[in-house]
């Protein structure tokens, strides 16, 4: 009995770990595509280290608004948004226009600047995740 016990969980040890190696891959490739992404489309106003534009366009990096706020962060990237936020303890009332990306490309870059410069979000962002998002 203990035997198939031991057998039992060592096979299920293996099941988990693969499970969660494959987890791992896959969102360092979406993080991946997502820096190619956020190189094409953002970089102009969140520049290459994240930190934006005080007042005007905020940051990324360290940012509380992108960890507190995932609905509200996936929508922005998918269709834009305007008015008031609050980031880091600053105000920032700018325009971002849609960028047009695809929910998966959308879930990349939201991946990656979630897991840059100081950010931290192993719950990976999904393209199904983001399809259910609606304006």
């Amino acid at each position: 009995m203990k035997s198939l016990l031991l057998s039992l969980f060592v096979t299920l040890s293996v099941i988990f770990s693969s499970f969660s190696q494959t987890n791992t891959n896959t969102l360092k490739s979406s993080i991946e595509r997502g820096q190619e992404i956020y190189t094409d489309f953002c970089i102009s106003c969140h520049l290459p280290n994240g930190k934006g534009v005080e007042r005007i366009y905020p940051p990324l990096a360290n940012s509380d608004y992108l960890i507190k706020n995932r609905e509200a962060s996936i929508k922005a990237i998918k269709f834009g948004m305007s008015g008031d936020i609050v980031v880091n303890g600053k105000k920032y009332n700018s325009v971002m226009a849609p960028l047009g990306l695809s929910d998966d490309e959308v879930a990349d870059v939201m991946n990656y600047i979630s897991n840059s410069w100081g950010n931290k979000n192993e719950k990976m962002v999904t393209k199904a995740e983001v399809s259910k998002i609606k304006k």
